[in-house]
C-alpha cells in the first residue's frame, strides 16, 4: 500500500484548502483508498475507490472531486476529475480518468494499485444538468466525457438530449446507456492536436437547436469553450441557457488546485 503524499509531507504543506470553508463548506475531506484500476479505452482510465466518508455522500451529476495527487515544495498539488457515478450501500466512488501524456495526475493515476490511499475533496463545481430545460446540448472534448455522460444519465426519460463527443480514435468511444432521448455524435481528432477549436466549432455552428428553452453545456479546453460560447450566443441563447467550463488549457498546466491556469 502506498500514499499518494505521506502524511508527514501533507502535515508540512502551505494548504490554501486546510480548512474546508467558504466555496468549500459544503465539502467532505476523504480519506480514498483504490479499490481497482482498469483501461476502458485506449486514453481513459477508471478508478474504483473506498472510503469511509462515503457514507452518506451527496453529489450532483457533473461534481468533481479533487485529489491531492503531489507536492511542489510546499504547494500542495491537486487535480479535479469528474465523479463518474457511486454506489453508496458498497462505498464505491468511480472516477473515468482522461489519459493524455503527462503530469502529476495522470502518473499517480497510471500507478494506483488496488490499497493505495489518496487524499480527495468533494463534491466540487457548480454545473449540473438543468432540471427546467425542455432539451440539452452538451459539448466537449475527452476531458469531459465523464461529465457529459453522468449528466444524461441523470435526465428523465422525456427528456432530449444531443451529445458532440471529440475523441482521439474510434477505439475512444463509449456506449451510453441513458432514459433521455439522446443523440450522439463522436467527433475523431486521427492523430491531429486535442485543443483545436475547429471540430467542435463546425458542429456548433450547424447543430439543431430545438424549440423551447434549451440548455447548452460547453466544456473542455479554456480557448474551444469560449468560442463555443460566442458561436451559440450568435445562435441566440442567452446567458442563462450556457453553462461554460474550462477543465484545461492548450499549452499550459493546471494551476495546483486543478484547475486550468490563468493567461499572464
Amino acid at each position: 500500500m502506498a500514499e499518494a503524499l505521506p502524511q508527514a509531507v501533507r502535515a508540512g504543506l502551505d494548504d490554501p484548502f486546510a480548512q474546508l470553508a467558504g466555496p468549500l463548506a459544503g465539502t467532505r475531506r476523504l480519506q480514498l483508498e483504490v479499490v481497482d484500476s482498469v483501461r476502458l479505452t485506449p486514453h481513459l482510465q477508471r478508478l474504483r475507490l473506498t472510503a469511509p466518508e462515503l457514507a452518506g455522500f451527496r453529489y450532483d451529476p457533473g461534481q468533481d472531486m479533487m485529489l491531492l495527487v503531489a507536492a511542489d515544495g510546499s504547494r500542495p498539488v491537486r487535480r479535479r476529475y469528474t465523479i463518474r457515478s457511486l454506489d453508496e450501500p458498497q462505498r464505491l466512488l468511480t472516477l473515468d480518468v482522461v489519459l493524455h501524456g503527462d503530469g502529476p495526475g495522470e502518473r499517480w493515476v497510471r500507478s494506483a494499485q488496488p490499497g493505495d490511499m489518496i487524499e480527495g475533496i468533494g463534491p466540487r463545481g457548480k454545473i449540473t444538468a438543468s432540471p427546467t430545460a425542455d432539451w440539452h446540448l452538451l459539448i466537449g472534448d475527452e476531458a469531459a466525457r465523464p461529465a457529459i455522460f453522468a449528466m444524461t444519465e441523470s435526465l428523465p426519460g422525456d427528456s432530449v438530449a444531443t451529445l458532440v463527443l471529440e475523441v482521439p480514435e474510434p477505439a475512444d468511444e463509449q456506449e451510453l446507456l441513458a432514459p433521455a432521448r439522446t443523440r450522439l455524435s463522436w467527433l475523431h481528432r486521427l492523430g491531429a492536436p486535442a485543443g483545436d477549436p475547429a471540430r467542435l466549432a463546425a458542429e456548433a455552428r450547424e447543430v439543431e437547436l430545438p424549440p423551447g428553452d434549451g440548455h447548452a453545456y460547453l466544456l473542455g479546453e479554456a480557448r474551444v469553450v469560449l468560442d463555443l460560447r460566442q458561436i451559440l450566443a450568435d445562435r441566440g441563447l442567452g446567458e442563462g441557457q450556457l453553462s461554460p467550463k474550462a477543465y484545461w488549457g492548450r499549452g499550459r498546466a493546471n494551476a495546483g488546485h486543478g484547475e486550468p491556469a490563468r493567461d499572464a
